[in-house]
């Protein structure tokens, strides 16, 4: 392409009609004014919207061939299609982007600056928001536990939105994993790409309601959870022990009061109840969590595709960006 620099911009997107138009002319309207001496794409990947979506994305990949689109063949969730989305361009760097506008299009010259410096990964991090605040202080809890918690420094307040350099998108294809978690994956390996961080607000949702719920966050935690950690399944097994050994205990102070014939034993079966729901409950906590984890190791097994898609439009013949 005449010797230019090429920037990927990727946009996942799922029942945004009132966005996708809009985030495009933006992308476009930044990369043209404040980044004309690089050449651009544009990758929608659409995760089976049903609210006419694609219909938008058709038009605008008719009237522009520098817009791309993936249709997927279903809602391949939160993560994966994003993922596979990333590994589908075919710039010098991608920058994924929310459809939503909560990821502003006016930071990216400011990540590409950063990316001419050396940095081939550049992170943005949150530094406060403008959604629910409730929201926002579970989501700091749960950074703060998962960083704790994790071998790897998971970065706070980090949802994948950044700059890619092709090198790290290279080692994003050859990952094979069905279940890429790229906020923990960046995180793992961002030191040898020289990454830096950069701080911005997140601003509030252009158009449309967001398709987060309690479902959506708590798969998110999960998948970082169990892929991340060891805390689960270390707790499981100390409390186990510990409970254990505090049963054996009370067993035979029982048996000693019992065979010494105790006549102020008048306490009857309470302790006894009392202790067997408690240690009920820990174990069906603790049975539920490693289900978790058995859930991560049989989706990995399994291996299915990250995505299947349906159809792509203005890729070359060969599916080629």
């Amino acid at each position: 392409m005449n010797g230019m620099k090429t920037i990927s911009i990727m946009i996942p997107c799922y029942n945004e009609t009132e966005n996708v138009e809009g985030i495009a002319d933006a992308v476009r309207d930044v990369l043209r004014t404040k980044l004309s001496s690089y050449d651009y794409e544009i990758l929608f990947i659409d995760n089976c919207s049903t609210d006419g979506t694609r219909e938008k994305l058709e038009k605008l990949c008719e009237g522009d061939k520098k817009i791309k689109a993936i249709f997927n063949v279903t809602n391949f969730g939160q993560f994966n299609s994003p993922f596979h989305g990333i590994c589908q361009c075919s710039g010098d760097c991608v920058i994924p982007l929310c459809c939503d506008f909560q990821d502003p299009p006016e930071l990216i010259p400011t990540l590409v600056a950063e990316w001419e410096k050396g940095h081939r990964i550049v992170s943005c991090v949150k530094t406060s928001s403008r959604e629910n605040p409730i929201v926002y202080l579970f989501r700091s809890i749960y950074y703060k536990l998962i960083r704790n918690m994790s071998d790897v420094k998971m970065i706070e307040h980090f949802t994948g939105f950044g700059l890619y350099d092709s090198s790290f998108v290279r080692l994003l294809r050859e990952l094979d994993d069905p279940i890429p978690f790229i906020r923990g994956i960046v995180a793992e390996y961002g030191s040898g790409f020289d990454m830096i961080e950069i701080h911005y607000e997140q601003p509030k949702r252009r158009g449309g309601k967001t398709h987060n719920n309690f479902y959506t966050l708590y798969d998110a935690a999960m998948l970082s959870f169990t892929s991340y950690t060891k805390v689960g399944l270390r707790l499981a097994t100390f409390l186990g022990f510990f409970t254990s050994a505090v049963s054996f205990i009370i067993a035979i102070v029982y048996l000693v009061l019992k065979l010494t014939n105790w006549d102020n034993m008048t306490m009857g079966m309470a302790p006894v109840m009392i202790g067997v729901f408690l240690l009920g409950g820990i174990q069906i906590f603790f049975i539920g969590l490693i289900g978790e984890y058995i859930l991560n190791i049989n989706t990995r097994v399994i291996h299915r595709p990250v995505v299947v898609e349906e159809r792509r439009i203005n890729f070359d013949e060969d599916g080629s960006s």
